[in-house]
């Protein structure tokens, strides 16, 4: 009996200071990844500002083959936009910045609006015709206790898709070029 009482009176302890710790946890993250292509913004801003060229590089499809991608009324400039589902959820982007020299940022939802987010890519010339290209993802959990511990693991859920994208626009734009 006095084991019992010490397992229970250990897992209450865990269960208040797992609560405790992530009431203090911040909700908000961002994920940056970055990769450097051998090309120019513009050359990049081909794949990477016209959702038509998105399939050419994104990683999604990959992870997902049952995603359904549906493309807005606009494909390119501010207000392009498109819209997915699949097994592994569903959401939409649409472009809020457009710059053949500097990049794009656009509105991301998640689970019909659950989760929004914002993100973009960054282009950054440097020497020899290269650029640096940053992918960004930012947002807030929101949620307290669990918003705080799933905003620290974003980065370990969305790096590996974002190495992997930047990998596969970078195979695109060099292989183009």
């Amino acid at each position: 009996m006095r084991i019992l009482k010490t397992l229970l009176s250990t897992i209450i302890v865990i269960i208040v200071v797992v609560v405790v710790v992530g009431l203090f946890l911040p909700t908000s993250y961002t994920v940056e990844r970055s990769i450097v292509i051998n090309a120019s913004p513009s050359r990049i801003h081909e794949y990477v500002g016209n959702l038509e060229n998105w399939n050419f590089w994104e990683p999604w499809r990959e992870e997902d083959p049952t995603i359904v991608i549906t493309h807005g009324e606009k494909t390119k400039g501010v207000g392009a936009s498109q819209s997915w589902v699949g097994d592994s959820g569903d959401g939409a982007l649409t472009f809020t910045k457009d710059s053949p020299t500097e990049g794009i940022t656009y509105d991301l939802v998640f689970d019909g609006g659950a989760y929004v987010c914002q993100s973009a890519m960054v282009y950054d010339p440097l020497e020899d015709g290269e650029t640096k290209v940053t992918w960004t993802m930012s947002g807030d959990m929101g949620a307290p206790v669990i918003g705080g511990y799933f905003a620290m693991m974003m980065g370990a859920m969305v790096g590996e898709t974002f190495d992997k994208g930047l990998s596969n626009l970078k195979s695109a734009v060099e292989g183009q070029s």
